[in-house]
């Protein structure tokens, strides 16, 4: 239950917000942002062409699985790791033996 937004001007009128919005809610608004009130884009000519529910649920809405290919080898496996290791040790080897060779 929403509280009722009812605001009195300085004169003593009493102007109702929620009643005013959505008595006024098919208006276009004013500007160069092409809505309406609820939120609907609008087309030339103020037609809706998608609805405040849709443009929220496709905003809101989780982003497609991305396809996986089976050539991947992004999973580790024994052979992998192996050959990794043995990689870097050799790596490591050459710095060092370039390492004494300068002093």
């Amino acid at each position: 239950m929403t509280k009722r937004q009812i605001y009195r001007t300085m004169q003593g009128k009493e102007i109702d917000m929620a009643a005013l919005a959505a008595k006024n809610e098919t208006m276009p608004a004013v500007g160069n942002v092409r809505m309406n009130a609820r939120g609907d884009e609008l087309g030339p000519g103020g037609s809706i062409i998608r609805k405040r529910e849709d443009i929220v649920n496709t905003h809101y809405s989780p982003p497609p699985a991305k396809s996986v290919r089976s050539s991947d080898n992004s999973a580790p496996t024994s052979d992998n790791v192996v050959e990794e290791n043995q990689t870097s040790r050799r790596r490591k080897d050459t710095n060092n033996k370039e390492k004494t060779n300068e002093n």
